[in-house]
């Protein structure tokens, strides 16, 4: 994620802010320009933008309840780009659900943002049944439990992720290197762009090569999986151990590490880190990420970037008594598989 600067005193902006703490203007997300925009009240009603002081908006229609910083047209859609894809918020009454909502559509605006960066086709439900995307936001209510997942473009979500007790339970219960709400809306947005770019996209044969036969029956694989857990050697073709399950799953958590790998090469790209794992004499500095990580000529040079950047991200968090922050191997059949992810959202010119 890069980083924003305020239009009024130039201080360094986060994405999710609303406002600039050191001169407290007033901030909203351009989902148009995909910027941090400083806003000024206009005689009119709404806003505009310091830089673009003849356009009109409005706050998103979550603002209060849900904690959105997204902007809308002056008299248009009530909900932002992000928030009018959901079809289902949690019960706002039920104490400790506006809390978790408010951390599930935090992740989702970073989804968001992500998607629409990549230039990468999508529509709500509410515009396109057949083909669009949509939210469900669910509590456990009775003896069955809500399960996250994804169907025709459904991706549904239990709200209990965002509890980061019950989600860390969870993790160590499934033996896990790591569990978040971004994670799971990354993965599960995977199956549903599986749906639209690979299946409707003609890349079937082509994706067969990479992930295997999506054809297996899906549910005895699950079953196998959590009978058996995945091969041994699961890290020399796979970027995790559920990826082994069932070539769908193998698609989707390849998806959202690629995901992965693309903010967080940003975000050190908008930091200028530079790169060099090398603890050994040498004349010049370090490069820097000399390339946008959402425009890189090639997937090559995003594992390039990332697997000094892991290292050093790694090794910081063992500073800190932290466990590894990327407890991953990336195996040449794994970098394979990304190159196929890249060749989907960023397709060579």
């Amino acid at each position: 994620m890069k980083l924003f600067t305020c239009g009024t005193c130039g201080q360094m902006l986060h994405f999710e802010n609303s406002s600039c703490l050191n001169c407290g203007a007033t901030l909203g997300f351009r989902p148009d320009l995909l910027e941090l925009a400083t806003l000024v009240p206009r005689e009119a009603g709404g806003f505009a933008t310091v830089r673009d002081p003849v356009s009109a908006w409005a706050f998103c229609a979550n603002a209060a309840s849900g904690g959105c910083n997204w902007l809308v047209p002056l008299g248009g859609d009530a909900y932002c780009p992000a928030c009018g894809l959901n079809r289902t918020i949690p019960d706002l009454d039920i104490a400790g659900n506006a809390e978790r909502w408010r951390a599930i559509e935090t992740a989702k605006r970073r989804l968001i943002y992500a998607l629409r960066r990549f230039g990468l086709p999508m529509t709500s439900q509410h515009e396109d049944a057949a083909h669009g995307l949509a939210f469900d936001f669910l509590a456990d209510a009775g003896a069955e439990p809500v399960m996250t997942g994804h169907a025709d473009g459904l991706v549904t979500i239990n709200i209990a992720e965002a509890d980061s007790a019950e989600r860390e339970r969870r993790r160590l219960e499934l033996g896990e290197p790591y569990r978040t709400l971004l994670g799971h809306l990354r993965h599960e947005v995977g199956h549903y762009y599986w749906d639209l770019l690979v299946r409707d996209g003609g890349r079937l044969e082509a994706a067969r090569a990479v992930f295997g036969d999506e054809r297996a029956d899906y549910a005895e694989a699950l079953e196998r999986h959590y009978a058996n857990g995945p091969p041994p050697d699961w890290q020399s073709g796979f970027v995790s151990a559920y990826a082994t399950m069932h070539p769908w799953e193998d698609f989707a958590e390849t998806w959202t590490h690629y995901f992965h790998m693309v903010d967080t090469l940003d975000t050190a790209a908008s930091f200028g880190l530079a790169l060099d794992p090398q603890v050994t004499a040498r004349d010049a500095e370090a490069p820097e990420i000399a390339f946008d990580p959402y425009r890189a000529p090639d997937c090559r040079s995003l594992v390039e970037a990332w697997l000094p950047l892991t290292v050093a991200l790694n090794s910081l968090n063992r500073s800190m008594g932290q466990p590894d922050l990327y407890p991953f191997v990336l195996s040449a059949p794994a970098i394979a598989k990304l190159g196929f992810v890249h060749d989907l959202v960023q397709p060579p010119a």
